[in-house]
């Protein structure tokens, strides 16, 4: 299953965008907009998360009307909701932790899957599953680069996508972390910046971050 996981390209789509907005709506007429200001500031990805009851229409309509961005699914809890998600055209699911259960389904459906891992117990159990790519969340809390790299050098070859904590301020240094696939982050797509209907703010903070994947991994 890891071969195929190698073969679709989804992990190097996820390297080279280099940040995956996670994204919350509210409402579906906010989709579209989203999915476009995310495009045109050149990170062409969303994490939609199943926190709202508007999350499967939001990933329906993202997936149907921004064919260049990569949407999947996030905060995916179980079986039920990667399935929702997968029927609403989600490309891949995340989870905030890992149900083994979810996991198997994915892997068993090739459905691209990256479950969260903070422990070395949760890595071995994820790894022995062939995942080659875990979500570190909450970063900021579970000790940064500093646990990463840790991690990293007993899992070798395995990478991590950081979320919870990483910010504009930080984004630099975690890009910079071979180790690093790609970092999650919200600043970008805070409801607050798009409230009034104008995505202006998420075009500009996705560009900013785009440039930043850029200089630093001369992508």
């Amino acid at each position: 299953m890891t071969e195929y996981m190698r073969q679709d390209g989804f992990y190097e789509n996820v390297e080279r965008i280099g940040v995956m907005p996670v994204v919350v709506l509210e409402k579906v007429e906010d989709a579209i907009p989203m999915g476009n200001a995310l495009s045109h500031g050149g990170l062409p990805a969303a994490e939609v998360t199943f926190r709202t009851s508007a999350a499967a229409d939001c990933i329906h309509a993202i997936a149907d009307n921004c064919p260049d961005v990569l949407v999947g699914a996030g905060t995916v809890l179980n079986i039920n909701q990667a399935k929702r998600a997968v029927d609403a055209g989600a490309k891949f699911i995340v989870s905030p932790g890992f149900d083994i259960e979810v996991v198997d389904w994915c892997l068993a459906n090739k459905v691209d899957v990256i479950p969260a891992g903070v422990t070395p117990t949760e890595l071995t159990t994820l790894v022995n599953r062939g995942i080659e790519v875990t979500k570190f969340f909450p970063a900021g809390i579970y000790g940064g680069l500093k646990a990463i790299d840790a991690l990293a050098s007993v899992f070798v070859g395995h990478r991590f996508m950081p979320t919870g904590g990483v910010n504009a301020e930080n984004l630099r240094d975690y890009l910079a972390d071979k180790a690093i696939i790609a970092a999650g982050g919200t600043w970008m797509v805070k409801p607050a910046l798009f409230q009034d209907g104008d995505f202006s703010e998420v075009e500009r903070k996705s560009a900013e971050a785009a440039q930043m994947v850029r200089e630093i991994r001369g992508l």
